[in-house]
């Protein structure tokens, strides 16, 4: 990784710990736009270097927050490096619907299914709402903001 992708990274990381802090008031605990800077980074520095930012903004958003799932945080942010990295190798291919489709689904439903069994029904019925607006939420505005970033960077930074 050269220095401009790295300083890239960087600002995108930055950039979660800010999406970390909107929060959006949900069933249980809250859900943050952590996830637009790491879909984005995704597009634009590549699957593995939009992976590290969710995982590192997630723990970022979960701190911020109080870390009410204590250790289990740690799990759900190598949930959403998966769920990015999948975002950003279908993205990549030029199917960023089904990209976007993906990180949904697999953030709404597969992520929290452990804590079906970890927590309980309640819990994972309760989170279900919270988590389909969130990730749409962070989906939209990563595929609406990423074509025009990724062009800028491109073009300037020679990424």
């Amino acid at each position: 990784m050269n220095a401009k992708k790295i300083s890239l990274f960087g600002i995108f990381l930055a950039l979660a710990v800010v999406g970390a802090s909107i929060k959006i008031p949900a069933v249980i605990a809250s859900v943050a736009l952590d996830m637009v800077p790491a879909l984005i980074g995704a597009v634009v520095l590549g699957g593995r270097a939009g992976g590290c930012i969710a995982f590192f903004g997630h723990l970022l958003s979960a701190l911020i927050g109080g870390m009410p799932l204590g250790p289990f945080h740690v799990l759900i942010a190598v949930e959403m490096a998966v769920l990015v990295w999948v975002f950003g190798y279908f993205y990549q291919k030029g199917k960023r619907v089904l990209g976007g489709v993906l990180f949904v689904v697999g953030n709404t439903f597969l992520a929290s299914l452990p804590f079906l069994f970890i927590i309980g029904t309640g819990f994972y019925v309760g989170m279900i709402p919270s988590l389909c607006i969130g990730s749409l939420l962070n989906t939209i505005l990563a595929i609406l903001l990423a074509p025009s970033l990724s062009t800028y960077f491109a073009k300037r930074l020679h990424v």
